[in-house]
């Protein structure tokens, strides 16, 4: 069910992962980003646009992450941008013959049947260093930034306020490294590249999580920024969002532990060189 979280802009939250797909009303019809996960999820969500007279006008995925670059056939055919970097990558993903059998493997196990995959990915690359959403809407500025996956942009519809993070300051979710050399002084350059733009944001809508106002900004952004500077020094960080009570949440302490070997890793063989 969409709600209505700032003038103009609607989220629906999924119900395994708490992905939020954000709708930003245009004077056409809307613009959809990351929308997801399941086909049924989907098509409630077009149902909804659709009773609410709102057709979707242009598409967006954050990054190239397989729970943000969805689509459906009932969202319609509107064009889909993200940055030239993940549409390269998603690109690349769909060259094999058999790539939607690898992809589904990789799929949650709850939701691998009702994940509609024909239409994953196709996005149109905005021009490197674009700054501004191509759509008849309010101004919506690109914010790509190294951090989490190649190519990830945050988008900030400056009319409102509302800062649309991708898969960045969650409430659920530490901070997910990339593969990259150097992935957390990645990820802090990410994080400071939105503190940049916090002063102008009046709410704040996660990829994954809960939507907060801007007396929240800060406080996320200080929080991931404590969890990577724990994991860079190899310590546990004192962060609730390891010890969730959520039942099937219990992987996210997973991931940490799988990212403070990295790092131990990475750290070792610093020492070598």
């Amino acid at each position: 069910m969409l709600k209505q979280v700032a003038d103009g802009v609607l989220v629906q939250q999924s119900e395994l992962l708490a992905n939020n797909s954000i709708a930003v009303q245009g004077r056409a019809g809307v613009l959809l980003v990351d929308p997801g996960l399941t086909g049924t999820e989907m098509t409630t969500l077009a149902n909804d646009l659709r009773e609410l007279g709102q057709p979707v006008v242009a598409g967006f995925s954050t990054h190239p992450d397989w729970d943000h670059a969805l689509w459906h056939p009932a969202l319609g055919d509107a064009p889909r941008y993200g940055t030239a970097r993940a549409a390269a990558q998603l690109q690349e993903l769909r060259s094999g013959a058999d790539w939607q059998a690898r992809f589904a493997e990789g799929l949650p196990s709850e939701i691998a049947e009702d994940t509609p995959l024909d239409l994953f990915g196709l996005l149109t690359a905005l021009p490197a260093g674009s700054s501004r959403l191509p759509w008849d809407g309010p101004s919506v500025r690109v914010i790509e930034h190294p951090a989490h996956s190649p190519g990830h942009a945050a988008l900030l519809v400056e009319e409102s306020g509302v800062l649309i993070a991708g898969d960045m300051l969650s409430d659920v979710f530490v901070p997910m490294l990339d593969n990259s050399a150097d992935p957390i002084e990645e990820y802090l350059v990410g994080l400071g590249v939105l503190e940049e733009v916090a002063d102008e944001v009046k709410v704040l809508i996660p990829g994954h999580g809960s939507v907060c106002g801007a007396d929240q900004v800060r406080t996320r952004i200080d929080q991931d920024r404590a969890y990577l500077l724990a994991l860079r020094d190899g310590r546990t960080p004192a962060d609730p969002r390891l010890d969730s009570p959520q039942p099937g949440w219990e992987w996210v302490s997973d991931i940490h532990a799988g990212q403070l070997q990295g790092q131990i890793e990475r750290t070792k063989r610093g020492e070598r060189s």
